[in-house]
C-alpha cells in the first residue's frame, strides 16, 4: 500500500492531482477541497488509499490520515464503493460524517449524491458503531484556512460536475452562491453551499 505521497504538484484538474515524486507523475484523485489547497509548481504531501479493481489501480488522496482512515471505514458498508466515499467526505468534513451517522441524521447523508434514504438507513446501521465520536478538529492542515482568489466558479462548478449533478444544476447552484464569495472565496466552503442549495431543490 502506499500511505503517502510526497513532491512537486505537477498539475491540479477538477477531481486529480498530479504529483511528482522521485521523477515519475502520480495521479491522485481528490476531494474539492483538497485540490483547491494545492498550487502547481508547490511541494505538497497528501495521506493515500490504494483502491485495486481487475482492470484499474487508482490512488485517493488526502488532506490527512484522519481523512484516509474514515474513506476506507465507510467503503465497509454495503453500497460504498471509493467514489461514493470520496463524494461523501466532499460534502461533509470527518467529523460533521461522523456527527450525522452517530446522531442518524438521514437529511444530513442524503446531502451526498447518490445516496438515498434507505442507503442512508444502511450506512447508519453499519457503521454507527465503528465510525466513532467526533475528534474537535476543526478544518485540516492542508485545507483550512486557504482561499482562492479566482477561478471558483469552475472549481466549484466542476466539482459538483464530478459528484453526479447535470451542468444545468451545477451551474444553477453556482450561481446561488456567488454572493458568498467576497474578495476571497473559499472553495471548499461554497461547494458545501451548493450541495445545501442542491438538496433543497
Amino acid at each position: 500500500m502506499i500511505a503517502f505521497v510526497r513532491g512537486r504538484v505537477a498539475a491540479v484538474g477538477i477531481d486529480a492531482a498530479v504529483i511528482e515524486v522521485g521523477g515519475v507523475g502520480m495521479q491522485v484523485m481528490c476531494t474539492p477541497g483538497t485540490l483547491a489547497e494545492l498550487r502547481t509548481g508547490d511541494q505538497a504531501q497528501l495521506a493515500t488509499s490504494m483502491v485495486v479493481r481487475e482492470d484499474s489501480l487508482t490512488l485517493f488522496g488526502f488532506a490527512n490520515e484522519d481523512e484516509r482512515s474514515l474513506f476506507e471505514l465507510v467503503q465497509t458498508a454495503s453500497g460504498v464503493g471509493p467514489k461514493l466515499a470520496q463524494a461523501m467526505l466532499a460534502v461533509h468534513g470527518p467529523d460533521e460524517l461522523r456527527r450525522a451517522v452517530t446522531r442518524e441524521d438521514l437529511v444530513a447523508l442524503t446531502k451526498v449524491p447518490g445516496i438515498g434514504r434507505k442507503g442512508a438507513q444502511r450506512i447508519v446501521l453499519e457503521l454507527k458503531d465503528r465510525i466513532g465520536a467526533p475528534t474537535g478538529a476543526i478544518g485540516t492542515p492542508a485545507v483550512a484556512g486557504r482561499s482562492v482568489a479566482g477561478g471558483w466558479r469552475d472549481q466549484v462548478h466542476g466539482a459538483l460536475l464530478g459528484l453526479g449533478w447535470s451542468a444545468r444544476e451545477a451551474e444553477s447552484a453556482v450561481d446561488a452562491v456567488a454572493d458568498e464569495a467576497g474578495d476571497q472565496p473559499d472553495v471548499p466552503t461554497l461547494l458545501r453551499s451548493a450541495l445545501r442549495t442542491l438538496s433543497k431543490a
